[in-house]
């Protein structure tokens, strides 16, 4: 990921508490990597979320999202699916852990408030700055340290350590 670059999505806009089941349904635990993305927010206000997402839509919750199990494949299913960014009030520890580890940029921001389903954000990861395209509001979001952004921008926790060893960056893991 080019943190130099700014993301530009469409917002799906998310209540307070999305959890890991809904993020990922128990029934989808088993499917292959390549399969996640089919059972993404099944379980949500959203259920045919992996059948209308576009590359690089984001989506914005309110507080506690991805609480609930440890389950890494919850984000895994996020990106798979073409997420570009998770915004949120507030995120749960293990899933804001789970999603930076395998490249799934998460940030906080109470950007809720300014947003509607389908409006278009512009985030630059670096900054914590987030801008909506129709008001133009802009919200800053709490910055990311710079180990995260690091982690970020080899693509997850994987590709950071073969960086440090010298054995180059693998693509999409």
């Amino acid at each position: 990921m080019n943190l130099a670059e700014e993301i530009t999505g469409r917002v799906w806009l998310f209540k307070d508490d999305v959890d890991t089941d809904q993020i990922l349904p128990g029934y989808a635990m088993a499917a292959p990597r390549e399969k996640l993305k089919e059972f993404a927010l099944a379980g949500s206000d959203y259920p045919n979320f992996s059948q209308e997402i576009q590359p690089g839509d984001i989506i914005v919750g309110g507080k506690n999202f991805g609480s609930g199990s440890s389950r890494e494949q919850a984000p895994v299913a996020l990106k798979e699916a073409g997420v570009s960014v998770v915004i949120a009030q507030s995120i749960a520890r293990i899933f804001r852990r789970n999603s930076i580890n395998i490249g799934l940029p998460v940030l906080i921001a109470d950007l809720a408030p300014y947003v509607k389903h389908g409006d278009e954000i512009t985030v630059n990861l670096k900054e914590a700055k987030i801008t909506v395209k129709g008001s133009g509001v802009q919200i800053k979001g709490k910055e990311l340290s710079p180990s995260v952004l690091e982690t970020l921008e080899c693509g997850g926790l994987i590709n950071k350590v073969r960086k440090q060893f010298g054995l180059g960056l693998q693509e999409g893991k």
